[in-house]
């Protein structure tokens, strides 16, 4: 077997948008991967049959999505030539589908919508129910005459030079400026080629879900003024009568989900009021007769969704689907993702067993198809009836030609009484009584949580003679909302778990040379790697990426700083500013002398360029040992779904920078 190399995961291949035909007897999937000299990711559609074979329906490297029209239709947005390319590089709204049948033949163009779809319901053949990004700059676009379409594009093209703010917030990470843009709902019919719009110009449209027949609609909304809320509204859109009515029968309240099940509404969602932004989502059922809601699984207390870490995830899957009276979901649980289902009287029933990572889903007839990681397996499809089968095998090649190292659990109790589960990669090769330097991997969120699944990056420094060691410290996912909840605390508890689990892997593997450990993390894990480097020199060598540093300019520059800073510390600029101060690493630049890395990209919104300069800019002042590498085109999103060639450099200048500093 061969060590694995820093670029393989060039080679891996990535699964999404798994969805059975309407009879259940096929299921289409999506199928990435990476073309390393074109610098991009390449998709197509792939059909698997209900024998488990497989075959690539599309060729043009360009299907990221589809639906299912009938049993042997498929469709899908894209550009198959040069002239639509070149509209759309010219910014004009309009999304091209295409149909295609699995028996044979090329795909057709079906429609185009002049319109920048986000997302797409089939109601009938010739009626869609969409939502399409509305731009108030070009909002009669469709209207204009050939020239002044031109005439707009090139208006368009020299206001570039400049934006327009008039709103919080004004940009989105991976999306741009967003002033004014709405994500609304419209009618669209083929035959007639006409649009009706169904929300309004202020109205922002997060979330939809059809009854069986598709005569009604669930959809949650944020509408806003010059200051987008934390809180939305459900609605009900009624799609033969034309008619769109506020349902909420909870203000100031956060919906996250709704779906008819039976005659009555199950929906989630949370107040925020015990535990901030991050509080999980509780179940509720709304009666339609009785117009009264309530709470049911009251005692559930884990977050919806896979937030299992893992740099080995491309593209989106559902994760919440409603099959007969059930509503089945994805919960992360302790350190793995599993499936469950819930019926209207509250009984939740955990379908999955193995720990791993479940990215998405769907479920006909009783047999659920499922996108996950098991193991030290990369992603494939796996069936579930009674047991869990694996029915794909495109990336079974890693585990079978390199060599990997297997994840050894270390657990600890802290002063708390609370046990933190954390993880151990020893080297390849590795021989007792050998030392070998050490890098601590801290994830992101911090609502989130590392587990047992491939990762690449830790393999690969598994592979270059480190050991590599992570835990989920208070505020990772998993654990219910209070083990999550360290607002007003960060680097605080969090950096008791996090020093007390360092203290115990030195205990345990008496190979690893506590002179030469290093230690890096993104995002969240990025705030906590400054803020290590502010507070015990302790490591010998750091890689910041992506991170915070100064809570108060964090509050007026990302994408979510007036809300996320504000409750996530308690403190604003105004009420205390000292607070958001003292939880700043930047506040202890001063007294570092640790050698550190730092990444960013250029158009990370999230965590932005600015954060990262601070820290840099006053490692420098003071004399230390730093460097940043900064990405352009690259947002916050580089680790995990970057340019191929960006995300070499990344990880060349991570390791690079351990190499130097560890060995």
């Amino acid at each position: 077997m061969e060590k694995l190399q820093l670029d393989d995961f060039t080679k891996y291949k990535f699964l999404s948008g798994i969805q059975f035909s309407p009879n259940g007897k096929k299921c289409g999937f999506v199928l990435h991967h990476m073309d390393l000299e074109d610098n991009k990711y390449l998709s197509n559609i792939y059909i698997l049959d209900e024998n488990g074979k497989y075959f690539k329906l599309t060729s043009m490297d360009k299907e990221k999505s589809f639906i299912w029209k009938d049993d042997s239709t498929i469709i899908f947005p894209s550009n198959r030539n040069k002239k639509d390319e070149t509209r759309e590089e010219k910014g004009e709204p309009f999304t091209n589908f295409y149909e295609i049948n699995l028996n044979g033949g090329e795909a057709n163009l079906l429609m185009e919508i002049p319109l920048n779809v986000t997302g797409i319901e089939i109601l009938d053949d010739n009626t869609y129910l969409l939502t399409a990004v509305y731009d108030p700059k070009l909002s009669d676009f469709d209207n204009l005459s050939d020239a002044g379409k031109e005439k707009k594009l090139e208006e368009i093209k020299e206001s570039k030079d400049y934006e327009i703010l008039d709103e919080i917030p004004f940009w989105s990470n991976g999306v741009g400026f967003t002033n004014k843009k709405r994500n609304k709902l419209f009618i669209y019919r083929v035959k007639e080629k006409t649009i009706l719009p169904i929300t309004d110009d202020f109205t922002d449209v997060e979330f939809i879900s059809l009854n069986s027949d598709k005569s009604l609609a669930l959809i949650i909304t944020n509408s806003f003024i010059d200051k987008q809320s934390t809180k939305n509204e459900l609605n009900i859109y009624k799609i033969k009568e034309n008619v769109f009515e506020k349902i909420s029968p909870y203000d100031d309240f956060s919906y996250s989900s709704a779906h008819y099940v039976g005659d009555k509404i199950l929906f989630t969602g949370t107040d925020n009021k015990n535990f901030g932004l991050n509080e999980n989502s509780k179940f509720y059922v709304m009666d339609l007769k009785t117009e009264k809601s309530y709470m049911i699984a009251n005692d559930f207390d884990y977050s919806l969704g896979d937030s299992v870490g893992s740099d080995c995830k491309y593209g989106g899957s559902k994760g919440m689907r409603v099959y007969g009276d059930y509503l089945y979901f994805i919960t992360t649980e302790g350190y793995s993702s599993f499936i469950n289902r819930l019926d209207i009287k509250g009984n939740i029933e955990k379908l999955t067993s193995p720990n791993g990572s479940i990215n998405g889903f769907d479920i006909k007839d009783g047999k659920i198809y499922f996108i996950g990681l098991r193991g030290l397996n990369l992603q494939e499809i796996y069936a579930l009836q009674d047991d869990e089968t694996q029915l794909t095998y495109f990336n079974a090649w890693v585990n079978k030609e390199k060599k990997l190292s297997v994840p050894e659990k270390l657990t600890f109790v802290n002063d708390n009484n609370i046990e933190i589960d954390g993880w151990v990669l020893k080297p390849v090769d590795f021989k007792e009584g050998k030392l070998y330097p050490g890098i601590l991997d801290i994830h992101g969120g911090p609502k989130t949580v590392y587990g047992e699944v491939f990762f690449h990056e830790m393999q690969y420094w598994a592979n270059e003679g480190y050991f590599v060691f992570f835990l989920n410290p208070r505020g990772s996912d998993g654990r219910g909302n209070e083990f999550a909840d360290i607002r007003g605390k960060y680097g605080t508890i969090d950096y008791d778990d996090i020093m007390n689990f360092v203290d115990m892997v030195l205990i345990n593997y008496p190979e690893i040379d506590k002179d030469n450990i290093g230690v890096t993390g993104g995002s969240y894990g990025g705030f906590m790697t400054n803020w290590i480097i502010g507070h015990t020199e302790r490591f010998k060598a750091a890689a910041s990426q992506r991170s915070i540093s100064n809570w108060v300019s964090f509050f007026g520059t990302t994408d979510i700083g007036y809300f996320f800073a504000d409750d996530q510390n308690n403190a604003t600029p105004w009420s205390d500013i000292d607070k958001l101060w003292f939880h700043s690493p930047l506040k202890y630049a001063d007294k570092v002398t640790t050698p550190t890395l730092f990444i960013h990209s250029e158009e990370d919104l999230r965590c932005s360029i600015p954060e990262g300069l601070q820290m840099f800019t006053s490692l420098k002042y003071h004399g230390v040992d730093s460097r940043l590498c900064m990405f352009r085109g690259e947002n916050h999103e580089l680790s995990r779904s970057g340019k191929p060639k960006h995300r070499i450099k990344r990880l060349e200048e991570i390791t690079n920078w351990f190499n130097r500093h560890l060995k």
